[in-house]
């Protein structure tokens, strides 16, 4: 007979998902291990947390309703939304704008006059302690452009963040000024809230968990 002998257990399986695996090795206690386990069960991987997220609209959310797309950074008025915003930031919600930019297929405005008003929106913000995360955005047009998956209210840009951010769309908010935003937010699974143009955010906080 052997001077020891070594009987090797493994064994795998499957609980929520995920896939556990141990091995089991028995010998003398003057022997050197021959096995180890290879996956201790206390270092089992768990899927990532999705977040949560508040989307807006940008126009006659964020800035002043001009009747139609802004044109120059000249007429940017960012509207005064600092402490609501602020509030859902703390409530852990990512912040995340989704707008129609029809304009730039007309040849209203450039995109480089786009990310002028983008940045003025972003540091002023900023300035209040509120972080915008990202900005999604439509530049087409149907009557110049085509049809498009992105233009409200098709879901678009809402399900490209939802996809770059790991949202959970059952938890995430998209406050607009249209019926198409809530028509939109409705389709990517996200809860819209409809307000009137350039109405304060703070008058609908009580509608976010």
């Amino acid at each position: 007979m052997e001077a020891h002998m070594v009987r090797f257990f493994c064994f795998m399986w499957y609980a929520g998902g995920l896939i556990k695996q141990a091995c089991i090795s028995c010998q003398s206690p003057t022997e050197t291990p021959i096995f180890q386990v290879l996956l201790p069960l206390q270092k089992i991987h768990r899927m990532p947390e999705k977040n949560k997220a508040v989307f807006l609209d940008r126009d006659g959310v964020l800035n002043r309703e001009m009747g139609d797309y802004v044109r120059r950074i000249e007429d940017f008025h960012i509207l005064d939304n600092f402490e609501a915003l602020r509030i859902l930031q703390d409530k852990g919600y990512l912040l995340l704008v989704a707008t129609n930019q029809g304009g730039l297929a007309k040849g209203w405005y450039s995109e480089n006059e786009l990310a002028k008003m983008h940045k003025s929106l972003k540091e002023t913000y900023h300035q209040h302690g509120v972080e915008i995360t990202d900005f999604f955005y439509c530049p087409h047009h149907p009557n110049f452009t085509g049809d498009c998956d992105c233009r409200k209210p098709k879901p678009g840009l809402l399900l490209q963040g939802i996809e770059k951010y790991n949202l959970d769309p059952a938890k995430s908010y998209f406050i607009g000024d249209r019926e198409r935003d809530v028509e939109a937010g409705t389709a990517a699974g996200v809860k819209g809230i409809l307000i009137d143009s350039d109405q304060p955010i703070s008058e609908v906080l009580d509608l976010i968990d």
